[in-house]
């Protein structure tokens, strides 16, 4: 992961090309600096997936932000009530672009157990979703494999995706309006 293989280069006598995108996206996929927002049972297994057993670090992750602002991937970890879905909207919104998220567990994903009204049955019905991790609670080895699976998402990702109409109607649907200043 994280190759300069990947890149897809082309070598030369005194040089080597790739395009922008490839790039940028090798450089992303390896310094994403994720906001934990942990709840409950899964948060305590994405606390064991940092320590030294697991080590998060070795995937460019170590850097913990708890400011949405300098974050790049929410890691939606635990059960989300109604009232709290509000606040998690909220801090999606306040990430910059690009962004992306990770649903860890059961009860993230769907609402696990807890088919009440009090529960919010999945936190993709207020932000759009990129990886979805099962289990109840799932194991540090899921998680690591979910992000993984970010990035490779990350790495992929064209550099103009996020300025797509595609991508704005998405978030529409979400009721999240970005504004962009190519737009105005």
């Amino acid at each position: 992961m994280g190759k300069i293989e990947d890149l897809k280069v082309i070598n030369g006598e005194g040089y080597q090309l790739t395009t922008l995108d490839k790039a940028i996206g090798l450089a992303r996929a390896n310094s994403v600096w994720p906001l934990p927002f942990a709840t409950s049972c899964c948060g305590i297994e994405f606390m064991a997936t940092m320590g030294s057993t697991y080590d998060m670090s070795r995937f460019g992750m170590e850097r913990m932000s708890f400011t949405p602002r300098q974050a790049d991937l929410l890691i939606v970890a635990g059960t989300i009530s109604k009232k709290l879905g509000p606040v998690l909207k909220q801090i999606y919104e306040q990430m910059a672009e690009p962004k992306w998220v990770l649903s860890v567990g059961a009860c993230a994903s769907s609402g696990g157990i807890f088919d009440t009204y009090s529960v919010l049955q999945g936190i993709d019905r207020i932000i759009p979703v990129d990886v979805y991790v099962p289990g109840c609670p799932p194991r540090p080895e899921q998680i690591i494999d979910g992000v993984i699976n970010i990035h490779k998402l990350v790495k992929l990702e064209s550099m103009r995706r996020r300025y797509s109409d595609e991508y704005k109607d998405l978030l529409k649907t979400y009721q999240i309006d970005i504004t962009d200043e190519r737009d105005k």
